[in-house]
C-alpha cells in the first residue's frame, strides 16, 4: 500500500516521496526586480535538506504588473534565469526535485496602476479597476506565459506548475462569476487556460509533466462548485495537464462575506479540501495533489493510504518546520536516508 514515503514517477519525474512544498509567496524580492535572492535560496534549499520530495517555487509572474506585489518573483526576463538555476541546482544536491509556479495575478495585482483581467470589475474597492484584455492582448499574454516556460526550462526546473486557482488571471477567465465577457473567451470559459497550457507545453520536453493548480470551488454567492471545475479541467487535461493540484477559493475578498450566501466560508478544519481532491481522483486518471491543513503526519499519510490523492502538499507546516518531512518519517516509523549532519538529532 502506498504511503507518504513511497516513491512516485510521473512521466519522467521521479520523486523519492509524496511530500510537496507548495508555492508559498515570500514577498521578499528586495529590489523589486523579480530576481530571487539569498532568502529564496536558503528557504528552498533548507526544505530540500529537510526531505521534501518536490519543491514548487512560489508564484512567479510573466510580467512586472502580473505580480501580487512588487516584492514577488518574476520570469519575464533572461536576467532571472541564473538566480533560479542556483536554487534548482542546490535543491537537486539534496535529493529534491523542483518545479516553478508560473502565473499572472490579473485583477489581484495590488501594485499595478492598471491591472488586467477578463473583466473591468475590481477585486474589491481597495484594488485598482482592471482593464479587460482585448483578443489581441490575450494572445500576447499567452505568448508571455510561453516565454516564461522557456526560461524555466533554461533554469533547469524538473516541472512547471500553472496557477489557475485563487482568483488569479486564469481563474478570472474560467469563473462565470468573474468572467462576463460576450466574446469567444466568455463563451468558452476554458479557452484562455487551454491556450496557455498548450503554449507552455510547447516549451517543455514531451516526457516532462505539467502540473496545474485549480480552485475546485468558489465560496462567493453565485460562485461555481466542483462539478463546474471538473468540466473545465477535462478540457485542461486534453490540452496537456498531467497533474492537478486541488485547492479552493480566492475569488472574492473576506469583506464579501455578506455575499457568500448558501455556500458560506470554508470551515478550514484539518483536511477540509481533501474531499475536492478525492472527487478529482475519482474523475481523472492522472495524479492528484491534495492541500489544506495537512501538516499532521498521520493525516497526511492517510490521504495517500486511503487513495484520496497521490501526493500531499504541506505549506504552512513546512514554513514552521523546514524538516517537516524528516520529522514525519520518525512519527510514522518510516526509515529514510537522513542528512549525515543531522543523524545525531534523530
Amino acid at each position: 500500500m502506498a504511503n507518504l514515503f513511497s516513491p512516485i514517477t510521473i512521466k519522467n519525474l521521479e520523486l523519492k516521496n509524496r511530500i510537496v512544498l507548495p508555492p508559498m509567496c515570500q514577498y521578499s524580492v528586495q529590489k523589486k526586480d523579480g530576481i530571487p535572492n539569498d532568502w529564496h535560496f536558503v528557504h528552498y534549499t533548507s526544505r530540500a535538506v529537510g526531505g521534501a520530495g518536490l519543491i514548487i517555487v512560489e508564484m512567479t509572474d510573466v510580467e512586472p504588473d502580473g505580480r501580487i506585489s512588487d516584492f514577488d518573483l518574476g520570469l519575464w526576463s533572461d536576467d532571472h534565469i541564473p538566480a533560479f538555476a542556483r536554487i534548482v541546482d542546490s535543491c537537486h544536491n539534496y535529493g529534491a526535485k523542483t518545479g516553478i509556479q508560473i502565473a499572472h495575478a490579473g485583477r489581484k495585482a495590488q501594485d499595478a496602476k492598471v491591472p488586467v483581467s477578463s473583466t473591468t470589475t475590481p477585486f474589491d474597492d481597495t484594488f485598482n479597476q482592471p482593464k479587460a484584455l482585448t483578443t489581441d492582448e490575450i494572445k500576447n499574454m499567452v505568448e508571455k506565459f510561453r516565454k516564461a516556460a522557456k526560461r524555466a526550462m533554461k533554469a533547469g526546473f524538473d516541472t512547471i506548475e500553472l496557477h489557475g486557482a485563487h482568483g488569479y488571471l486564469i481563474h478570472q477567465f474560467h469563473s462565470p462569476f468573474i468572467n462576463q465577457r460576450s466574446d469567444e473567451y466568455g463563451k468558452d470559459l476554458s479557452k484562455f487556460g487551454v491556450e496557455v497550457i498548450q503554449a507552455i507545453k510547447s516549451e517543455m520536453p514531451a516526457e516532462m509533466p505539467l502540473i496545474m493548480r485549480v480552485s475546485a470551488k468558489e465560496y462567493v454567492r453565485d460562485g461555481y462548485d466542483v462539478d463546474h471545475m471538473i468540466t473545465i479541467c477535462k478540457e485542461y487535461k486534453k490540452a496537456g495537464v498531467d497533474v492537478f493540484h486541488v485547492s479552493s477559493g480566492g475569488e472574492a475578498p473576506l469583506s464579501a462575506a455578506g455575499n457568500m450566501g448558501p455556500h458560506g466560508r470554508p470551515s478550514t478544519h484539518a483536511g477540509y479540501q481533501v474531499p475536492f481532491a478525492r472527487k478529482f481522483k475519482e474523475t481523472f486518471d492522472i495524479p492528484i495533489i491534495a492541500v489544506g491543513k495537512l501538516d499532521n503526519p498521520y493525516l497526511a499519510n492517510s490521504v495517500i493510504g486511503n487513495g484520496d490523492a497521490d501526493m500531499v502538499a504541506v505549506g504552512r507546516g513546512m514554513l514552521r518546520d523546514p524538516q517537516w518531512a524528516l520529522n514525519a518519517s520518525v512519527v510514522l516509523g518510516k526509515k529514510i536516508e537522513l542528512p549525515k549532519q543531522y543523524i545525531r538529532g534523530y
